[in-house]
């Protein structure tokens, strides 16, 4: 199964070398010491949310579904490895069969997250879970960062829709993974076709400072574009003087006209004199569109600005300053043996720096007020409390090697928001402060 099989209309490439050179040295140390076989559980989790951040959201799980299910060694990859001499060839006669046979459960992709919380749990032997560290990290830790900044863009622009344009300020590929994060945090639209065709998310644009630039007269811009693509065009005007420009464009496309899109310029004062120009000249539904290197901040500064939409660029596709979620993926229970049926115990790294983790495979869940909202993230191990057992979070994503959870991108995007709209209201505010939540812990039983 890939992305064809919800009608998109792109296969995922091999992934087999989205990964570390270690996780491919560890792997044949493993199966010499005869440890590779051990029944082993990591998760992903991480220590802290990025500085002033309330919640995370949990964004690129479609995509970990994609890489884990095309994780394939295929002969040209083999020979790579063999010329440069990564590996033995024990070791590559194991990749060569290499196919993910383990179970992965998750938080459904679009929920939010906090510090701790096992937002991924793999389990499988340890040669197979081993080398898909660096691929589900990579893809996690962009995805969610991207997907927390525009769901606190979105959160700012309230009803207002936002359109994801930052195609130009990011790597290609890293571009439309972006723009399916953004859409996930609530973006509405992106500028980047390749971000439409691959997950169909809805596409808008119309023309730079450059068409404009073309013409001899900002008219014959104007009027090109609206003969074109009719009136209900969005005009860039502010390549020139302002004022004038909304007075060409409604006398090219009619008091009907679309959008004007203002690009630069004090956005709070233009956009209050642009309004009033076009209400003058009897534009009254004339939208009008803001972009000029944009975040969440000043997004919240426009509330009581007479703006229609929002364009969002560079700030989103960097994680509007936090361009990674921070999270890692570590063991944190294996077999005592090679025995299918031996136990798991608890196993955790233990160092000075803040970089300690806690062993033992868990279990997550949400506990609620009186209100319904939520109140704490409580993560535990062993049974889970009778009064937290319809609250669990994790949900199963691969089983047995299959994808079970695959699922459209508008359902992510409700999930996202329903999810924010369950927390305190306090996790909306900008302002610095902690987790609007805190995450609780509760030990019971062994790593099984």
């Amino acid at each position: 199964m890939n992305t064809a099989d919800l009608g998109l209309p792109v296969d995922v490439p091999s992934t087999a070398l989205f990964t570390d050179q270690y996780e491919l040295t560890m792997l044949q140390a493993a199966l010499k010491a005869g440890t590779a076989g051990r029944r082993s559980v990591f998760e992903v989790f991480t220590r802290r949310l990025p500085d002033g951040r309330r919640y995370g959201v949990v964004a690129g799980t479609g995509r970990v579904l994609d890489a884990v299910e095309n994780f394939r060694f295929d002969p040209g990859v083999l020979r790579f490895l063999r010329e440069k001499g990564i590996v033995d060839d024990p070791t590559l006669e194991w990749l060569a069969d290499y196919r993910f046979s383990g179970d992965i459960l998750g938080y459904p992709e679009g929920e939010v997250y906090f510090p701790g919380s096992p937002i991924m749990r793999v389990e499988g032997s340890f040669a197979e879970c081993v080398l898909l560290e660096t691929v589900i990290l990579s893809i996690l830790n962009h995805d969610s960062a991207i997907a927390a900044a525009a769901s606190r863009m979105s959160s700012a622009a309230g009803d207002r829709p936002l359109i994801e344009m930052g195609a130009r300020r990011t790597h290609e590929l890293a571009a439309v993974a972006a723009s399916r994060a953004a859409y996930i945090g609530g973006f509405a639209s992106t500028s980047d076709l390749a971000a439409g065709f691959r997950y169909n998310i809805p596409t808008v644009g119309t023309s730079a400072h450059a068409f404009t630039l073309l013409h001899d007269t900002e008219r014959d811009a104007f009027r090109a574009q609206v003969d074109s693509l009719g009136g209900g065009t969005t005009l860039l005007v502010d390549t020139y003087d302002v004022a004038e420009a909304v007075r060409t464009a409604v006398e090219v496309a009619g008091p009907e006209l679309g959008a004007v899109r203002i690009d630069s310029g004090d956005l709070l004062l233009v956009a209050h004199r642009v309004r009033q120009q076009l209400d003058a000249l009897g534009a009254t539904g004339t939208r009008i569109l803001v972009t000029s290197d944009l975040d969440e901040y000043a997004i919240a500064s426009l509330a009581a600005a007479p703006v229609d939409a929002y364009g969002v660029g560079t700030q989103l596709v960097t994680g509007s300053g936090h361009p990674t979620a921070s999270m890692v993926y570590k063991l944190v229970a294996r077999a005592v043996s090679d025995d299918p049926g031996a136990p798991l115990v608890p196993v955790a790294k233990k160092s000075s720096g803040g970089k300690t983790s806690l062993g033992g495979r868990k279990w997550a869940a949400r506990r609620l007020d009186a209100y319904g909202v939520a109140e704490a993230e409580v993560v535990g191990t062993g049974e889970v409390p009778d009064a937290l057992a319809d609250r669990q979070l994790l949900v199963s994503l691969v089983e047995g090697g299959e994808v079970v959870a695959r699922e459209p991108l508008d359902v992510v995007r409700d999930r996202h928001a329903a999810a924010r709209a369950g927390l305190p209201l306090s996790a909306t505010q900008l302002s610095r402060g902690e987790p609007v939540i805190p995450t609780e812990y509760l030990h019971g039983g062994s790593g099984s």
